[in-house]
């Protein structure tokens, strides 16, 4: 695995723990740290001992925004702005498509675009110390990291428009009564209920959560009888993997079947 200035990555058993650590200070996202996600999320995607992805942090920021040191504040930001977005939705494009389920893992501040960070993945687990913020009204700027998208498929639209416009601190009880959040747990059991949640996913049978999750994010982009075209189509290709030929055999012989993730 390549050695990362801003993040590191940790493989075991199946989980591959990315965890966020920007050289800039409080997880700030600069250009280098976008570029070193697009790295790990296409290495891993493209890894068959990947089986599952954690998307977490180091200290208390799980992200503070875009570093805004590099910005003056006038019309010459545009450039470094288009090319530090694009860089970032690249990573969250290919996280997002790989046949791997990705879980997130706060425990911190997730604001600007730390906080569109935690929208993508397919489950995420906050601890009590977890604080999120949409935050780009803060510096007059609109939302970007995906979160126009994912931010109302998972609030619904007026609640969305709620949290962009008011932009007040979302906490973690509240974060999981909108549906943010899968889970709240206590501070000192944070890291074992993520390593748990995650090595759950990671024996399952991996193909079918990828595709599973494509299709339940696609719906909203099709008609039912192209969605149900799609829904047939994955299921078939689902037979050609060796988990379904495991998967049957465990059901007609009364045991627990045993995923390979292929």
């Amino acid at each position: 695995m390549v050695a990362y200035d801003n993040l590191s990555v940790d493989h075991e058993d199946g989980v591959a723990t990315v965890t966020l650590d920007s050289a800039a200070g409080r997880n700030a996202l600069t250009l280098e740290m976008a570029n070193e996600l697009v790295s790990v999320a296409t290495t891993l995607g493209e890894n068959p001992d990947t089986r599952c992805i954690v998307l977490t942090h180091a200290g208390d920021f799980f992200g503070s925004g875009a570093d805004l040191s590099a910005l003056s504040g006038d019309g010459s930001d545009a450039a470094h702005i288009r090319e530090l977005a694009g860089r970032a939705h690249e990573a969250i494009v290919q996280f997002h498509r790989t046949e791997t389920p990705v879980v997130g893992g706060v425990n911190g501040i997730a604001a600007g675009i730390g906080f569109s960070l935690t929208l993508f993945p397919d489950l995420l687990v906050l601890g009590e110390d977890a604080t999120l913020k949409f935050a780009y009204p803060g510096i007059g700027l609109t939302g970007d990291g995906g979160a126009t998208f994912f931010l109302p498929r998972l609030v619904g639209l007026r609640t969305a428009k709620e949290i962009a416009l008011r932009d007040e601190p979302i906490g973690p009880d509240e974060a999981r009564e909108l549906g943010l959040a899968n889970e709240v747990v206590p501070t000192d059991e944070f890291d074992d209920r993520l390593a748990t949640v995650a090595a759950e996913l990671a024996v399952g049978p991996t193909r079918a959560f990828g595709t599973t999750t494509r299709l339940l994010t696609d719906s909203y982009d099709r008609s039912l009888e192209r969605q149900l075209a799609a829904e047939t189509d994955g299921i078939a290709a689902a037979t050609r993997t060796e988990d379904y030929e495991r998967g049957l055999d465990a059901f007609f012989g009364d045991d627990d079947p045993d995923f390979v993730g292929r």
